[in-house]
């Protein structure tokens, strides 16, 4: 994944709507979700929904089907699964990176 699509990811996911939007569809799972079903459940206006699921689609990290007359939008794995790899690639130099609660220091 290349700095400038990390950058646009983590855009996306830093405002509190499209959040809540990425996470309610990563817990759909594969089957997703339609426009109306997140609208209802997270309590967010269709207009309001439609900009920021044009968002995070733009983002790469939702896709969107055509089902009959139905829209189905879902978390795209495989891109956060991208974008976890990015951020924690170098992660701790190689070394376990949780402290065991018995060595941890206390501020």
């Amino acid at each position: 994944m290349e700095e400038a699509e990390v950058v646009k990811a983590l855009a996306a996911l830093g405002q509190p709507v499209r959040l809540r939007v990425f996470r309610a569809l990563v817990v759909a799972g594969h089957a997703g979700l339609t426009p109306g079903v997140l609208s209802e459940t997270l309590d967010i206006p269709p207009a309001t929904l439609s900009f920021h699921l044009k968002e995070l689609t733009s983002s790469g990290l939702v896709t969107q089907e055509r089902a009959s007359r139905n829209l189905i939008y879902r978390a795209a794995y495989d891109r956060m699964d991208e974008l976890l790899g990015y951020l924690t690639e170098n992660c701790c130099q190689g070394q376990p990176c949780r402290v065991p609660a018995t060595t941890a220091q206390s501020c």
